[in-house]
């Protein structure tokens, strides 16, 4: 596949062989950053006013639109790669995700010492993992929560609650990622966390208001507002989505029912994951179950958002190695490769109306909240979410 996508770069110009825009979504980043160095708060939630900056500054016609649909404070990210030409910021930013995912994996693998055994299978599972391909061929902006999750990660490890609070605040700019966030540690009280998650949050959306004036903010929310109204304009695929929203919409297509079992089966996951939260079990274990259940319950998972899975699959990888032999044991093997690589094959299952890594994803997850709920079958509920093993875990 990346053979096949170097071949598909190696033209001259913005186009690609097949004639698309390389790194295609970069595009919409590429606008906002230039409207940030514009001053224009007023184009920031003006899809006409954007579709023409885009032509303006590619020079063409770029042959798609997008909808806007991020916070004021993400264009500010993107300010300084907006002083490049096009060609040339959009292979800074690919650049710049490829290293924020390769630290990321690093970090993690750091704290997997029966994966460290492997490092060059796990650097090559790690290079051709799907969402890490979707990411850079499209020029999304998904190593962002990515760095959020595995900040987190490492926050919790060290029992820096507020800290990791602080890191799935970054989230803000992305909300339906911190969807599952929010409910943990609302139902598990943790109220530091949740602080740092509104600091930071909080300061991100000021910022936004600082720079361009408050009437930004009610455009944002006021978008918002409208963006159950364009679902369709904002996911036009579903068999690129892998969450239980894309799965119900794919198997009842146009249906009510497919969003009253999307609503039922998110709050399913959300209870296992509090419950699975609040156990004693290792917070290694525990934060792949949160990682997954977010993937769940994402309205808007996209193929290029499951490098936020990353931790998780390492995570479990390393579980899997140092389990002792069940049934348990070898069905999460075999789930977690079928979560590794069925994402390729979704375009596949289109007209079979069945996205395969939903279920799979789903399966995953309860089984490992099966073996948590067998390994701390006893243990009181109000165990505190931070042990004073969590740091050595994984020595």
């Amino acid at each position: 596949m990346w053979g096949a996508y170097a071949i598909n770069l190696a033209t001259p110009g913005l186009r690609d062989r097949e004639g698309q825009l390389k790194g295609a979504d970069f595009l919409h980043f590429y606008v906002l950053g230039n409207i940030a160095r514009m001053h224009d708060g007023g184009m920031l939630y003006d899809a006409p006013r954007q579709a023409a900056l885009a032509k303006q500054l590619l020079r063409q016609d770029p042959g798609e639109a997008y909808l806007p649909v991020y916070g004021p404070q993400l264009s500010l990210v993107f300010m300084p790669l907006a002083r490049l030409p096009y060609g040339l910021a959009a292979a800074a930013w690919m650049v710049s995700s490829t290293l924020a995912y390769a630290i990321c994996c690093l970090l993690v693998l750091r704290v997997c010492p029966h994966l460290r055994k492997h490092r060059t299978t796990v650097l090559i599972l790690a290079t051709a993992f799907p969402g890490f391909f979707y990411m850079v061929a499209s020029g999304q902006n998904s190593a962002l929560p990515l760095i959020a999750f595995t900040m987190a990660f490492f926050c919790f490890r060290a029992q820096r609650p507020l800290l990791a609070g602080m890191a799935l605040g970054l989230l803000a700019y992305k909300p339906q990622l911190g969807v599952m966030a929010a409910a943990v540690f609302i139902f598990t009280l943790e109220w530091r966390v949740i602080a740092g998650a509104l600091i930071v949050g909080g300061g991100q959306l000021a910022a936004g208001a600082l720079y361009f004036g408050e009437s930004v903010l009610e455009a944002y929310f006021k978008g918002m507002v409208r963006i159950s109204q364009t679902a369709v304009a904002v996911e036009p695929f579903l068999s690129r989505m892998h969450s239980l929203r894309s799965f119900w919409g794919m198997l009842l297509p146009g249906t009510q029912i497919a969003f009253v079992l999307y609503t039922e089966t998110a709050l399913a996951v959300i209870g296992v994951t509090v419950y699975c939260w609040r156990s004693s079990a290792a917070l290694r274990l525990r934060y792949a179950i949160f990682l997954l259940g977010t993937a769940l319950i994402d309205p808007h998972l996209t193929d290029y958002d499951l490098v936020v899975l990353m931790p998780a699959l390492l995570l479990i990888g390393d579980f899997i190695l140092q389990s002792a032999e069940s049934p348990e044991r070898d069905a999460a093997r075999l789930l977690a490769y079928a979560a590794y690589c069925l994402p390729f094959f979704g375009p596949l299952f289109k007209n079979m109306h069945l996205q395969l890594s939903v279920p799979v994803f789903a399966g995953l997850f309860l089984v490992l909240a099966l073996m948590i709920r067998r390994r701390t079958h006893g243990a009181p509920e109000s165990m505190p979410v931070f042990s004073a093993a969590a740091p050595a875990e994984g020595v």
